[in-house]
């Protein structure tokens, strides 16, 4: 196995940010916030984030390795004609907020349970009700005005939203999903772990029927940014991924 990894480093570009990507897809896999062979993840890089890596059409999270995952350009129109291209969706998507949204370094899209119910809300707002909820306040983008899958002039418009709502990096995709943006692999995952348990906990409270502690604005507002000033806890949380699939699952590093 070492040896086939050394192999792997020398030959393909980008190694550790394959590892820190595949670590990202099979971690969504075993946390249960994948949907068959759909949905994606993709990091930028090059230094104008324009070119990334992307999972390759057909392959499900839970088997995917750094070697395998897809080397783009968001330039690139011809990307769809080659063989082995992307899914269609996570191309127009990714290329899109990769070419649009330069602080986009990593964009991480699932259809998880709890953060689709709440996309399935008419009000899809998640009020500050405990700690994981405040880390979020005043820091989603609502998209209401989903207009069929993230295709064409869809993935523009989706782009153009996190482009006009900066400092914003969670979209509650109306009857679609949710979507990260980040740094890194390691805050974007932190940030989506974090959001689907938020979610989880608001569902599960209106679940009850019974009125919602809400915390005032004053508090929620304080909390997040406790959450923002916490130092390396996105790095840390992804640092112990990584090692548990080093001992339970080594060849997402292949």
């Amino acid at each position: 196995m070492a040896s086939n990894v050394t192999q792997l480093k020398t030959n393909i570009d980008h190694w550790e940010d394959r590892v820190d990507l595949a670590c990202a897809f099979r971690w969504t896999a075993k946390l249960n916030m994948h949907e068959a062979v759909a949905n994606h993840h993709s990091l930028a890089v090059s230094d104008d984030g324009r070119k990334f890596l992307l999972n390759p059409n057909g392959r499900h999270f839970s088997r995917i390795r750094a070697s395998e995952l897809l080397l783009l350009d968001a330039d690139d129109a011809d990307t769809m004609k080659q063989p082995g291209a992307p899914d269609a969706t996570a191309w127009d998507l990714h290329s899109a907020i990769h070419r649009n949204v330069p602080g986009a370094r990593c964009i991480l899209h699932v259809h998880s349970k709890y953060s689709l119910a709440l996309a399935c809300l008419a009000d899809s707002t998640l009020p500050p009700i405990d700690q994981n909820t405040m880390r979020f306040y005043n820091r989603i983008i609502i998209d209401d005005a989903f207009d069929g899958m993230g295709l064409g002039d869809e993935a523009e418009r989706v782009s153009h939203a996190f482009r006009d709502n900066p400092g914003k990096t969670v979209m509650i995709m109306g009857n679609h999903g949710v979507m990260i943006i980040g740094p890194s692999v390691a805050w974007a995952f932190d940030e989506l772990y974090y959001f689907e348990k938020a979610a989880e906990t608001y569902i599960t409270a209106l679940s009850t029927g019974r009125p919602l502690r809400i915390a005032s604005h004053e508090v929620a507002e304080k909390t997040c940014q406790q959450w923002i000033d916490y130092p390396g806890m996105g790095n840390l949380h992804f640092n112990e991924l990584k090692s548990m699939l080093d001992t339970d699952e080594p060849d997402y590093r292949r």
